[in-house]
């Protein structure tokens, strides 16, 4: 199980700092059955930053993302891993922090394919990435793959009650 090695609280008002559990519980829950944007956030080689749409989902306390070969995003991660990944949950807006590393192994493949089907996208693993019947037109054709993120930190900000924001660290 992921879990912080530290919490910050960032709350300025008088809230006490949110437990991590928080944000995971409510990936848990909303990962991929609500209609969720997730948005990663990349380097490209001469600095700038990009920024685009994914479908996201956390499966066994891991955040996984599907991007197409070609796209900038899988570009830039191949010449940098570093990434962010933010994401507006019922009650928390969530900033993930980390490195994404495509994933080839065939039962993990096979597992979040499994995760994504339950929440409406037929994935299928197919060439070491996923198949299905629809994608993003960006994401050109497929295979698609399969990117893990390795939390290094995330910060959250409640919306809700019980107000509060955080930070937390995790070991590298």
């Amino acid at each position: 199980m992921t879990e912080p090695t530290a919490t910050q609280n960032l709350d300025r008002s008088g809230s006490a700092a949110l437990p991590w559990s928080r944000a995971r519980d409510l990936l848990a829950t909303q990962t991929p059955k609500e209609d969720l944007t997730f948005f990663v956030g990349t380097v490209r080689p001469d600095g700038r930053p990009h920024a685009a749409g994914v479908g996201a989902i956390w499966v066994d306390d891991t955040l996984y993302f599907v991007s197409g070969p070609g796209t900038r995003r899988a570009r830039n991660l191949a010449a940098n891993p570093a990434c962010s990944v933010s994401v507006r949950l019922r009650g928390l807006d969530l900033t993930m922090e980390g490195e994404a590393h495509r994933v080839a192994e065939p039962e993990v493949l096979e597992r979040v394919a499994a995760v994504y089907r339950e929440g409406g996208w037929p994935a299928t693993v197919e060439d070491g990435g996923f198949n299905a019947p629809f994608m993003a037109a960006s994401a050109g054709p497929a295979p698609w793959h399969l990117y893990r993120l390795t939390l290094h930190r995330a910060v959250g900000v409640a919306t809700a009650e019980p107000h509060g924001a955080a930070r937390w660290d995790f070991s590298r």
